[in-house]
Parts: structure tokens; C-alpha cells; sequence
């Protein structure tokens, strides 16, 4: 028996759950992959005391947050072309909700964007984000406050809150 007993296992079953919220947080697949390998990676350094004593998922979302808020990443700039597609695209009305929203988030601070995506996707409590964020229930209420007000500016056609809600899901 190793100090790491249980990781793999642990990995295995929160991967799926801890990658959506490292993509909802970044935006990006790829970035979402990096992101949750530099988290986990000093996860197992901290493992064998996580699994005798501690909360592992909590301990690796709060790490996902804190590591993505601390990103000092280069701005990605898309180069726009001036050839039009080759064909056009359809989609569904959900399909653009999220569009929408995700460019939404996209403009929103990255503390902003932890909330929103701990309180609607995950649906954690405001405890318990104010837990992961390392901050007060008081900060998390008035993030969550000027976020949704942000998004309702940004993105006016999602309007309504539980509409908001639906495509966070």
C-alpha cells in the first residue's frame, strides 16, 4: 500500500465532473485539460492527507477555482477571415442560448465567472462557494449580484434568470 491509495479511483470518478467545471470556467477544451492536470497534479502531492482527513472533491474544486483565477495566460486573439464558410450552420434555439451565454461569460471577471459557475452548474450553496472561493457568504452574494447583472446586460435575449439558469445546466 502506497500514500496514494484511492487516487486513481478518485480521478476515475470525478474526472468527467471536474473537467465540465475546468471547461466552464475556461471556455476552452484544451485549456479545461490543462487547467484540471495542474490541479490534480498537486492534488496527489497532497492526497494521502486529503484522503485520511479531508474532502477531496472540495479541496479539488477550490483548487480548480484558485489555480484558474490565477492564470496569468497571454490573451488569445482569433484571427478573423475573410472568406465567409463554406456552408451554413443550423442551430437549434438552446444550441444559440448557449452560445450566447458562453460569449457572456467569456466578459465576465474571472471571480464572476467562478461564482456563476459554482452556484448554477455545480449548485453549491453560497457556503460552500464561499468555502471553494476562499471568501464570505456576503462576497459571494454580492459576485453572484453583479455577474447575473452583467450577464443580463451582455446577453439582454437570456433575460430571465431561470432561463439563465437552464442554459447553465
Amino acid at each position: 500500500m502506497t500514500g496514494h491509495d484511492g487516487f486513481r479511483e478518485f480521478v476515475l470518478a470525478r474526472q468527467q465532473a471536474l473537467t465540465r467545471t475546468a471547461y466552464l470556467l475556461t471556455g476552452d477544451a484544451h485549456l479545461a485539460e490543462d487547467l484540471l492536470q495542474s490541479v490534480l497534479v498537486n492534488v496527489a502531492r497532497h492526497w494521502p492527507k486529503l484522503a485520511r482527513d479531508g474532502n477531496p472533491e472540495a479541496y479539488t474544486r477550490k483548487a480548480l477555482v484558485n489555480q484558474y483565477v490565477s492564470w496569468r495566460r497571454r490573451p488569445r486573439h482569433e484571427l478573423p477571415s475573410a472568406d465567409p464558410p463554406e456552408r451554413s450552420v443550423s442551430y437549434d434555439e438552446a444550441a444559440l442560448d448557449r452560445i450566447v451565454l458562453r460569449r457572456a461569460l467569456d466578459r465576465l471577471t474571472r471571480k464572476q465567472r467562478a461564482v456563476i459557475v459554482l452556484r448554477f452548474w455545480e449548485d453549491l450553496t453560497e457556503a460552500q462557494t464561499a468555502a471553494a472561493l476562499g471568501c464570505s457568504v456576503g462576497t459571494v452574494k454580492s459576485q453572484t449580484h453583479h455577474a447575473l447583472a452583467r450577464l443580463r446586460a451582455l446577453a439582454p435575449e437570456l433575460m430571465e434568470e431561470s432561463e439563465m439558469q437552464e442554459v447553465l445546466r
